[in-house]
């Protein structure tokens, strides 16, 4: 099935089982001018990478080429009701390290290391989540100031990373290490909890909390 479509693809395996690209053609319907809509739909996901098209506001998304005002108006709707969802506590309380795992199974395969923070709610319920570095991991790249600004402006009671390790071997480093001692130092002078420190590889993952390293 190597000429499967993207919206036959979600019919036979569901949504959850789409690239990014793939999703974001489904929600496009259509390209433009010759141009297919799977081709927008990839070139748009690389220009904005991690659900940044998503994040712009519709009199920006309009004026992109390929969009145009109501593909605008379908993005803009769609990433409002997924902001809607999590504010109003859709998703499930995080209650052990796989309740992440489905949020980050696109970051597996990632060929550069990503960090990502996701902020939870007091009942452990997440709020939204950031990219705040791509890249190998060390502390000029990861900041407590990039990490913990947006859990401030969210009101954020605690924090749980993930980042990727590209050559699929899931042991942490000694930045690795270093990095999340740093962090969480700075969450408790601060009083935002670091919850657990997830490494993502192709076919597993670790957990700092499960390894007594947090």
């Amino acid at each position: 099935m190597c000429n499967e479509m993207p919206r036959e693809k979600l019919l036979r395996l569901g949504a959850e089982a789409l690239k990014n690209e793939e999703l974001l053609s489904v929600v496009l319907g259509t390209g433009y001018n010759g141009k297919d809509v799977f081709t927008l739909a990839r070139e748009l996901t690389k220009a904005y990478p991690d659900g940044g098209l998503f994040r712009l506001p519709y009199k920006d998304l309009s004026k992109i080429k390929g969009i145009g005002p109501a593909k605008a108006a379908t993005i803009s709707a769609a990433a409002e009701l997924g902001r809607r969802c999590i504010a109003g506590g859709s998703y499930p309380p995080v209650t052990k390290p796989s309740d992440i795992l489905p949020i980050v199974a696109e970051y597996r395969f990632r060929k550069k290391e990503n960090f990502i923070v996701f902020y939870l709610n007091g009942r452990n319920q997440v709020i939204c989540s950031e990219c705040v570095s791509v890249g190998t991991l060390n502390a000029s790249l990861v900041h407590p100031r990039e990490v913990f600004e947006p859990a401030i402006r969210h009101l954020a009671a605690g924090v749980i990373f993930a980042h990727n390790h590209p050559s699929g071997d899931c042991t942490p480093s000694e930045d690795d290490i270093e990095i999340t001692k740093r962090l969480v130092d700075a969450g408790r002078l601060i009083g935002i909890e670091v919850l657990d420190h997830l490494i993502i590889g192709q076919h597993g993952y670790l957990s700092f909390k499960e390894k007594g390293l947090i």
